[in-house]
């Protein structure tokens, strides 16, 4: 099941994106040396929330979050599932959805900020027909790697 998040949710985003993250980015961001910034993450979240153009949404699986999902004027902006949940279409469902959400908004061609050095991703979007646009940026967060820019037709 997918439902609309809510400020109620806040905790629980902050959980599954760190969990993720956690798990996937630790080649990036040792946890010893970098720790999870939860105080910055919980207040993207509850900004994320106010903002007229965002939706926020999350996976649930017998009623647990499992994963969630946010979309932004043309951007897929977060997909994180439970590392307990890798592998089991829950991604997919959540990146399909946020397409389709992106279409019913309007938006013609979609675009994502991904880590560069986050290689599952990269397989993941790039199987799902997102290509690289040139674009980068800076992570804030340090030690400030490099996000890359991807871009898909809808």
């Amino acid at each position: 099941m997918i439902r609309r998040a809510t400020h109620d949710d806040v905790e629980t985003l902050v959980r599954i994106q760190r969990d993720a993250a956690v798990a996937a980015f630790a080649h990036v961001f040792p946890p010893d040396a970098y720790p999870f910034p939860d105080d910055a993450i919980r207040t993207g979240w509850r900004a994320a929330l106010d903002e007229i153009d965002v939706e926020v949404y999350l996976a649930e699986d017998d009623g647990e979050p499992i994963a969630s999902v946010s979309i932004g004027g043309e951007f897929l902006r977060t997909l994180y599932v439970l590392p307990s949940h890798w592998g089991r279409g829950t991604g997919s469902s959540l990146h399909d959805f946020a397409l389709e959400r992106l279409r019913a908004g309007g938006c013609t061609e979609a675009r994502l900020w991904t880590l560069a050095e986050n290689h599952g991703a990269r397989r993941f979007y790039e199987k799902r027909g997102w290509v690289l646009n040139g674009e980068t940026r800076t992570v804030p967060f340090p030690p400030q790697p490099l996000d890359v820019g991807y871009s898909r037709t809808l």
